[in-house]
């Protein structure tokens, strides 16, 4: 499986040690930036992932910012994307399982890292159910047309 992952300065502080979990993990991995503290702007981050996601290149997508909020509002934007935030496991669980969802977005300000390392691999190790939520997520791309 091939990740993306991209952060803006607040989420940097936190991606090196999500970027050697996925390491260890056996994923490959691309980071989209931002590469250092400096300030930049969150959406831009949101779509240089979003755009690697939806080429299909990477199968899933992973941002990092102060809360995760912009930063997957932003990447909602794509048309075929269904990024979640989520500061705890179990939403993380459910929303591949029930929302197929393709990016995992959470804040630096919000998980430290053992919690966010829990997070991404909860959301990694889970399967989109299809069934019953098949019509949902239908819906969600109907509402995109």
């Amino acid at each position: 499986m091939k990740i993306a992952i991209g952060s803006d300065h607040v989420g940097f502080e936190l991606k090196p040690a999500i970027l050697e979990y996925l390491t260890e993990l056996g994923y490959t991995i691309e980071d989209f930036g931002a590469y250092s503290g400096d300030r930049v702007d969150y959406p831009d981050y949101s779509k240089k992932v979003a755009e690697a996601v939806l080429s299909e290149e990477f199968d899933r997508g992973i941002l990092i910012c102060g809360t995760g909020v912009g930063i997957s509002i932003a990447a909602n934007k794509f048309k075929g994307i269904r990024a979640v935030v989520c500061s705890e496991p179990y939403s993380a669980k459910l929303s591949k399982e029930h929302n197929n969802t393709n990016i995992l977005a959470f804040g630096s300000r919000v998980v430290g890292p053992e919690l966010a390392k829990m997070i991404v691999k909860e959301w990694l190790d889970s399967k989109y159910e299809g069934g019953r939520h098949s019509k949902r997520v239908e819906k969600i791309r109907d509402f995109e047309n």
